[in-house]
């Protein structure tokens, strides 16, 4: 690819009703396929978080964590149709803002080990962009040479295809304005970090907090240390706020925009 892919992912908390179970944000979904289809932006790869949809299932018959019943191979099968369930719905909305966005589930092309990536078919994703469509992959179940199967989150395969594709840069679209000292939602002394090196993030990683609901791959924290080994490679990564209305789109046009930026060199700031 001659020009470097832009990776967008966008929060499962910003496309559903993270606290009522299996509930899209329906005019959300639709304000941010406008937006992106209104940016323009090409090469273009999209991953979405699970939210209501992935995250409850798979904590109730303990996905993330392996094999260890046989009674957990439904669950394995109900995470995965939720998950696909809110794809279609999330490919469906680009596709009527005239993007051309295909499916594209992990669970068929990725095995991890040990709950990180150990293989994955890439062919078909690059063949996908070189041809001008926009891959919309998602947090899946997969399977797992070490521990049967286990939960793949979207900010683990959105730094892993930054690397993967070659990427210019990561755009995360989150539920708040991105990076802060403590968490915003319930510390009101909390401060926005506009702009971080690597190694300032690897200092305040501690200050960090997980997310308050249910969420089985992290929250903040566990987004943060998953996009460490894409930015270690030189690319940047912009965590905003997809809430707000035509942040995405400027994220996308590369405007100004507040929001907090992971570099790999030194802050000027």
């Amino acid at each position: 690819m001659s020009v470097k892919p832009t990776i967008l992912k966008l929060g499962g908390s910003v496309i559903t009703r993270k606290e009522k179970p299996l509930t899209p944000n329906t005019p959300m979904i639709r304000r941010l396929a406008k937006e992106i289809s209104e940016a323009n932006v090409s090469p273009l790869v999209i991953i979405h978080g699970g939210g209501s949809f992935g995250h409850p299932i798979a904590k109730e018959h303990g996905i993330k964590g392996g094999y260890k019943d046989p009674s957990q191979i439904i669950g394995f099968s109900k995470t995965h149709l939720a998950m696909l369930t809110l794809n279609r719905l999330v490919v469906a909305s680009l596709i009527n803002h005239n993007i051309p966005a295909v499916g594209v589930q992990p669970s068929s092309i990725v095995i991890s080990k040990s709950g990180r990536i150990h293989f994955m078919e890439d062919k078909p994703l690059k063949k996908l962009l070189d041809m001008g469509f926009v891959p919309v992959l998602h947090g899946d179940t997969v399977l797992d040479s070490e521990i049967g199967f286990t939960i793949l989150s979207g900010d683990q395969l959105a730094a892993f295809l930054a690397i993967e594709l070659g990427a210019g840069r990561i755009i995360m679209g989150i539920d708040v304005n991105g990076l802060y000292t403590a968490d915003p939602k319930v510390d009101p002394s909390a401060t926005l970090i506009s702009h971080i090196t690597l190694r300032e993030l690897k200092r305040l990683q501690h200050k960090i907090r997980g997310a308050k609901v249910t969420d089985v791959t992290g929250g903040m924290l566990g987004k943060v240390v998953e996009l460490m080994p894409a930015v270690e490679r030189g690319i940047p990564a912009i965590i905003i706020s997809a809430i707000k209305p035509d942040n995405l789109y400027r994220a996308l046009r590369r405007e100004k925009l507040v929001g907090t930026t992971i570099e790999k060199g030194e802050s000027f700031g």
